[in-house]
Parts: structure tokens; C-alpha cells; sequence
């Protein structure tokens, strides 16, 4: 079965752009977003400390193949992300140390599979950010075909070539690229006003003061 390349193109956010994201964590994003746009908990990295900031260019394998993967990596621009789905299929590694090692030589910013992983301790060892929902030592087939530049279900979330991904120890948040100018000056607003709140607490003043939600009496009951 063959590999459908789809026709993709977006406009990438400039260097200062991408580095004001890059210090807005996951979690601040999806909080600007509705919530609806970070990951299940199952996509997990791999290290720790990784912070991955990117745009998105995205594969769809066939279940137990990634031939599709291989013929992406020569596609992928320096500081982008390769995001990939194994459609449900968690019994088989995707990506390993060798598809990892030629990723971080053409300048990729990570890997993101929604599926499972190999080579666990070699991934860690290269310094490299990779997310995944698990990891096996079965490796893949080759030949079935799969889909490259399409939009992609990871983790709950749909991707699409262009989103900005952004992957921490928390997981990974994806902002869709068309809102990704709207989103951000909200996301640091966020950012600064939770390190006011960090300082009140480090002062003494407890969260349910902050929130002012009232701590219940002895034997309250709801009105």
C-alpha cells in the first residue's frame, strides 16, 4: 500500500515569536485554550526537564508500520515537530533510537506518537524530546503504507501541519496556528499573574484566600 503525501503549507511563527512560547508551559496554553487542546495523560515524555517548542508536521501510520515515518524525516524542516498517530495500535514501537538519531541530526525540535516507542534508555541518553503513550521492544513492519502532512488524532487532539506544539515533564498542549497570535499575549498574562500568586502564598496567604472560596464551618451544610 502506498504513502500519501498530502500538499501542506502554513506560515511559521518568527524566532522571537517561538521563544516568548517557549516560555508559556503546556499547561498555561491549554488553560487559554479552553482546555480542549492538551493531551491525555497517556502521552508521556520520555526525559526529564525537556522543553519542546514547535511547529507541527504530522504522519499517520498504518498499525504496526512506519515506513510512513521514515519517508517523513527527509521532509522535515529544522525546529519543526513530527507528530504521529499508530491509529490505537500500542503493541509495536513506532520510533526508536535510530529514527530519533537521524531526527535530532536534521535539527528536529522532538517526536510526539501516539503509540508506543523502543530503544527507551538510547532515547533518553541522546537528549532528544520524546513523547509517547508506551513503549515495547516489538519493532514495526515496513511497506503498508500510512499518510504524511494530514490532520492527525494524538493524544485526544487533533493536529494539524503548522500547529504549535509544546511538550514539558507535564505532557504536551497544542495551539492551532491560526490562533496561536491571540492565544499567546493571554498565556504570559497567565504566567505572570500565577508567579504573583506563588509569591502571596510563599508570603502566607493561603489559596482559598486567593481564590476566595470561605472555609466551611464545623457542621455547615449546603444551603
Amino acid at each position: 500500500m502506498a504513502i500519501l503525501r498530502r500538499a501542506m503549507s502554513y506560515q511559521p511563527l518568527d524566532a522571537a515569536t517561538l521563544e516568548r512560547w517557549r516560555k508559556v508551559p503546556p499547561a498555561v496554553a491549554g488553560d487559554n485554550l479552553n482546555r480542549e487542546h492538551s493531551m491525555g495523560s497517556s502521552i508521556r515524555p520520555l526525559g526529564q526537564g525537556a522543553v519542546m517548542v514547535g511547529h507541527a508536521r504530522t504522519v499517520a501510520v498504518m498499525a504496526g508500520d512506519n515506513a510512513a515515518v521514515h519517508a517523513a524525516l527527509p521532509l522535515l524542516n529544522p525546529g519543526e515537530i513530527l507528530v504521529v498517530t499508530a491509529r490505537g495500535a500500542g503493541d509495536v514501537a513506532i520510533v526508536g533510537e535510530i529514527v530519533a538519531e537521524c531526527a535530532k541530526k536534521q535539527g528536529v525540535a522532538g517526536i510526539v506518537v501516539d503509540g508506543a516507542v523502543r530503544d527507551v534508555a538510547a532515547l533518553r541518553e541522546i537528549g532528544f524530546p520524546v513523547y509517547a503513550a508506551g513503549a515495547t521492544p516489538r519493532g514495526p513492519h515496513k511497506g503498508f503504507g500510512g499518510e504524511i502532512d494530514g490532520p492527525v488524532a494524538c493524544g485526544g487532539v487533533v493536529v494539524a501541519p503548522g500547529d504549535l506544539v509544546l511538550g514539558d515533564d507535564d505532557g504536551v498542549t497544542v495551539v492551532p496556528r491560526a490562533l496561536c497570535e491571540a492565544a499567546l499575549p493571554k498565556a504570559e498574562a497567565q504566567v505572570a499573574k500565577e508567579a504573583e500568586v506563588i509569591a502571596k502564598v510563599r508570603a502566607g496567604v493561603t489559596t482559598a484566600e486567593i481564590q476566595g472560596i470561605p472555609v466551611p464551618e464545623v457542621g455547615d451544610t449546603p444551603g
